[in-house]
């Protein structure tokens, strides 16, 4: 049976939009191969969670990490790479999408002479946008903003 939607309460809830110039980018340390351009986090949906774009140079990659009790998710936008957990390695191309469950250690890596672009998820937050936030800040350049505008 389908609930039927309840339109009679006393509040609105504003949705947020945002597009690619607004989103705020960062590498988070200066050796680092890759980019990430927040769309919303914890400052802006006001909940505990990440969504990001990150833009990996060509052959680039993040540095191994794990998360404690957080699970990530990568959809592969644009490019060809390499999800690595715990020792496993998978392909990966636009379309694919890759589940990291908590503790897993994990990387990405760019196979390409081109840029790979994926759009990665993280819930809970777990200082994921406070770390990125930290980092130094950057902005997406014309190449960016057309792979993302692709989708729009």
């Amino acid at each position: 049976m389908v609930n039927k939607l309840d339109i009679s309460t006393d509040h609105c809830m504003i949705p947020v939009r945002k597009s690619p110039k607004d989103y705020a980018v960062y590498r988070i340390s200066p050796g680092d191969s890759n980019r990430l351009a927040i769309i919303f986090d914890t400052a802006t949906a006001d909940e505990s969670l990440t969504v990001c774009v990150e833009i990996f140079d060509p052959y680039g990659k993040t540095p191994p990490n794990r998360h404690n009790f957080a699970v990530e998710m990568f959809f592969i936008l644009k490019g060809e790479g390499l999800g690595i957990c715990d020792g496993k390695t998978i392909p990966l191309k636009a379309g694919d999408s890759l589940l990291v469950r908590p503790t897993g250690i994990h990387e990405i890596r760019n196979l390409g002479s081109n840029r790979l672009y994926a759009l990665c998820f993280m819930v809970p937050n777990e200082n994921f946008s406070e770390l990125i936030r930290s980092g130094i800040p950057e902005e997406l350049d014309e190449e960016d903003l057309q792979v993302l505008s692709h989708f729009s």
